[in-house]
């Protein structure tokens, strides 16, 4: 099976190389980076460490990116593809895991978990109300959709090329509300979803939205779920 692991970069340059070096050599064939008009050196960085790079000439937002990235990685024949935020907040070393999993036929799409206990996810640095917000949309997700996942808001995430191939990802916001509607169009398929405990590492240097955007975001993914809900109950 052909492994490739995406990054969807958007200045990114602090955290790249640190999560590149993690990523592991064996099994993993190609990583591929798609960098979001970044105004730092994330391209240089990129083109610096070997990885196959694209970039957008202006930010066109995270949902842009990952439709690039899921692109890209389809059309070189990935057989399983890792999505991985680089700005080194989930380990890279557990993408062989992530793999197995899939590889073995265990499930179509893997997701990262940081939400295991509260006391691990505050201590890892994790900001209080961005834990309260996680906890609060993932029970009204999974309210909605049936389902029991600990956690929806994860940046690091597996699926089979079957997967991608067989939702309409394309049609998704251009926002970070893409990973929800990614995530209610694979349970609207029927695919099956696993999930494997991550840990939780906030730090300064990191990627982050603040409060303003998180607020955004949170008003997003109650509206996506919502629209599952209605197209659910008119099916």
């Amino acid at each position: 099976m052909k492994v490739i692991v995406v990054l969807p970069a958007y200045n990114a340059e602090q955290t790249l190389a640190q999560t590149v070096a993690d990523i592991p050599r064996e099994g993993v064939d190609e990583i591929i980076l798609v960098d979001d008009g970044s105004s730092d050196a994330t391209l240089a960085v990129a083109k610096d460490l070997g990885l196959v790079v694209h970039q957008h000439s202006v930010n066109k937002g995270y949902g842009a990116n990952q439709k690039t990235c899921y692109q890209l990685a389809l059309a070189r024949g990935a057989d399983v593809i890792i999505m991985l935020h680089p700005d080194y907040q989930y380990d890279p070393k557990l993408i062989k895991h992530f793999v197995n999993f899939i590889a073995e036929g265990y499930f179509d799409v893997l997701l990262g978990s940081r939400i295991r206990t509260r006391k691990e996810a505050l201590a890892g640095g994790m900001p209080r109300y961005k834990y309260l917000a996680n906890r609060l949309l993932t029970i009204f997700e999974n309210i909605v959709s049936g389902q029991n996942l600990s956690e929806w808001h994860t940046g690091m995430r597996a699926y089979r090329r079957g997967v991608l191939e067989g939702i309409d990802f394309m049609s998704n916001s251009d926002d970070f509300v893409f990973d929800s509607q990614v995530l209610f169009q694979v349970i609207a398929g029927g695919w099956r979803i696993g999930e494997i405990p991550v840990p939780v590492r906030y730090f300064p240097g990191a990627s982050s939205t603040d409060f303003k955007s998180s607020l955004k975001y949170g008003l997003g993914t109650v509206l996506v779920a919502v629209r599952h809900l209605f197209r659910r109950r008119r099916g």
